[in-house]
């Protein structure tokens, strides 16, 4: 039996990593295979590719801080990862490997970052694969640029009311071409791993419960080629549990170890007109402040509450699957609460966002940690 945990967005932009990841470490190092999702370039590049707000890259070494709390792999296909360019990309990679940990989702082109990452534990063979469904396009590896490998999702406004200019319909749906090249790779890994994930950066940003409607169908799509769990991440705020197949659906991790200031307007040189502007439509947008008392944690407050992924495996395929609660604290740091007042009420948030979005996730709690029942029919 083997057991994989994995969480979701980490930005190491503060001195000291490693103390932000000391209280969870135990449970990341227990682990035989932990996974997290790498949000920014790792580089000391100076170059600001990208057109939106972007995320300057994060210092090389606290990558090491990483292998050290217990993390083993990286997934990289996200929206920030081309920010600081083709260096940073490259960098990120060099950096990462060095520091022990096995990457995917990005690379010097389409092919290396559809490249899975696979390791051995206990004589199964766990591989990984990963994939940026929320561009921009400018992150996107070719078979001559360096970027991510993602799945293009489109997205339609229909009026679909008698009232010119009032709020339209939004659908969402991944490009056919897309959804093939996903399944071709999770068919192709299905042939040489015992234990197949995949990472999907996806979602609606700091918005609490939702869930697009692309996003059920893609992470469907993997499980239908033979993944066995489904990670997501990048909406910076936890999203709800799903079960198809008997295989969980984590909709979205939502933070962990998520510390930079880069999203903190201040009078420094580091600000810019596009910062200050972000900041100002972040409250148009999603209607939160982020708490002035944690300038390294420019959030939505709900996104506090997180949790660990857990699944174990034995030689025929998954045992089980759950999570452990988690509370971010003032600190920035996720602190594990397992079966405390604040591991139910963390426990309690999930289950709500997870029956707002219509999810059917069902949750047992036991021995302080949570189990999904994977064998729920999907909610009406």
């Amino acid at each position: 039996m083997i057991t994989v945990a994995s969480v979701g967005d980490l930005i190491l932009d503060e001195p000291d990593p490693a103390s932000f990841l000391a209280p969870s470490a135990p449970l990341l190092s227990a682990a035989d295979v932990t996974v997290g999702h790498v949000e920014v370039p790792h580089s000391t590049t100076t170059v600001q590719q990208s057109t939106d707000v972007p995320a300057p890259p994060a210092d090389p070494a606290a990558l090491t801080a990483l292998a050290e709390a217990g993390f083993d792999i990286v997934t990289l296909a996200g929206n920030h990862i081309y920010d600081a360019g083709d260096t940073g990309v490259t960098d990120t990679v060099a950096h990462a490997r060095r520091a022990g940990l096995a990457t995917v989702g990005a690379g010097t082109n389409l092919d290396e970052a559809r490249t899975p990452a696979v390791v051995e534990r206990g004589g199964l063979r766990i591989g990984v694969l990963s994939y940026n469904c929320v561009g921009p396009r400018e992150s996107w590896a070719t078979s001559r640029k360096a970027g991510c490998a993602y799945v293009h999702v489109l997205t339609h406004y229909e009026l679909d009311h008698a009232s010119p200019g009032g709020p339209p319909k939004t659908y969402t749906f991944a490009d056919p071409d897309s959804i093939t090249s996903l399944q071709t790779d999770v068919a192709a890994l299905r042939e040489r791993a015992d234990v197949v994930l995949v990472g999907l950066h996806k979602g609606v940003g700091h918005t609490p419960a939702a869930v697009a409607m692309y996003e059920s169908p893609v992470a469907r799509a993997a499980i239908d080629a033979g993944a066995d769990a489904v990670f997501g991440h990048h909406a910076h705020i936890m999203r709800g549990i799903e079960t198809y197949r008997g295989r969980p659906i984590f909709h979205g991790l939502g933070n962990f170890v998520t510390v930079t200031r880069a999203l903190t307007p201040d009078a420094s040189s580091r600000s810019s007109a596009e910062l200050t502007a972000w900041a100002r439509r972040r409250k148009e947008l999603y209607g939160f402040v982020p708490d002035p008392g944690m300038p390294a944690y420019p959030f939505h407050p709900e996104s506090r509450n997180t949790a660990i992924a857990v699944c174990r495996f034995d030689g025929e395929g998954l045992v089980e699957a759950g999570f452990e609660p988690c509370w971010i604290d003032d600190a920035g740091r996720p602190v594990p609460c397992g079966d405390t007042d604040e591991g139910r009420r963390v426990t309690g948030y999930i289950e709500h966002i997870t029956r707002t979005a219509g999810l059917n996730g069902r949750f047992v709690r036991e021995d302080g940690r949570v189990r999904i029942d994977l064998h729920t029919e999907r909610a009406s």
